[in-house]
């Protein structure tokens, strides 16, 4: 009955809605009193044939359209797509592994944090001037000038950034002391880092400037001088011996290095 035309279809219930119209009168016609087992079977039939109406009334009028299926793609495109697709993600793979690697890039330590590392959170620090912080390497010099290594002078100002700086040198007359201090105030050494003038220090013998650092008491002290390092070795924590060539043997808590800027790789 479903592949009749949608014409037919609609004759049909028409002329089974009519009959059951006719079953209807006649149905309620006969009294409740005399309802037989005909007059019962009558009433479940027609309760089936309004049931079967109903749900053919609901079905589709027609045949459901079938999807078309896709069709795949052929090699020569598959291929094509594959290489893309291998390529784009590559592309995205390498972008992802540069973006890792930045990411995982040690970060340069700044100057600040080389020196605190270096001088292990020492907190008061003695400094010779001669051949670390000053040009000249002998007070002959210092009486004709003063002038402060360009080089030294940042890892300088860290140092009075974090420690308590003294510097010391022996002279041989008060000119030799004005020089310096003119040379250190025109560096811009009491101006930007913590150093003052009264932590400049001067004596007149090297034991004297040994008597400096005993006196003091620093973390640290450097030193040019081969006999006052191994002297104050008993006495001070750490030392940095300033040397052109490294020696064969040094105490443990004595480090070497040919410049004060080379000791915090500045240089």
């Amino acid at each position: 009955m479903v592949d009749y035309p949608k014409q037919e279809l609609v004759q049909l219930i028409k002329k089974f809605g009519a009959y059951l119209t006719v079953k209807f009168s006649n149905i309620f016609s006969i009294s409740l009193d005399n309802l037989d087992s005909r007059s019962v079977g009558a009433l479940a039939g027609l309760a089936v044939a309004i049931v079967f109406t109903w749900r053919l009334l609901r079905s589709p009028s027609g045949p459901q359209r079938r999807q078309p299926k896709r069709q795949g793609p052929t090699p020569s495109s598959s291929g094509v797509s594959t290489h893309s697709n291998a390529n784009l993600i590559s592309s995205e793979d390498s972008r992802a592994q540069n973006v890792i690697d930045e990411f995982f890039q040690p970060v340069k330590p700044t100057l600040g944090q080389l020196v605190r590392q270096k001088l292990s959170e020492g907190r008061k620090v003695t400094c010779q001037l001669l051949g670390i912080i000053l040009e000249e390497s002998s007070p002959e010099e210092l009486q004709k000038q003063a002038t402060v290594r360009s080089s030294v002078l940042e890892v300088l100002l860290e140092i009075t950034k974090y420690c308590d700086l003294y510097l010391m040198e022996r002279v041989l007359d008060d000119e030799s002391e004005k020089k310096v201090l003119l040379a250190l105030e025109d560096a811009g050494v009491f101006t930007s880092g913590g150093l003052v003038k009264d932590k400049v220090l001067f004596c007149s013998t090297e034991n004297g400037r040994t008597s400096f650092v005993r006196q003091l008491e620093p973390d640290w002290h450097i030193d040019t001088n081969h006999e006052i390092v191994f002297q104050l070795a008993r006495f001070i924590k750490y030392q940095l011996h300033i040397l052109p060539i490294r020696p064969e043997r040094t105490a443990p808590n004595i480090f070497c290095s040919p410049s004060l800027e080379q000791f915090f790789g500045c240089v």
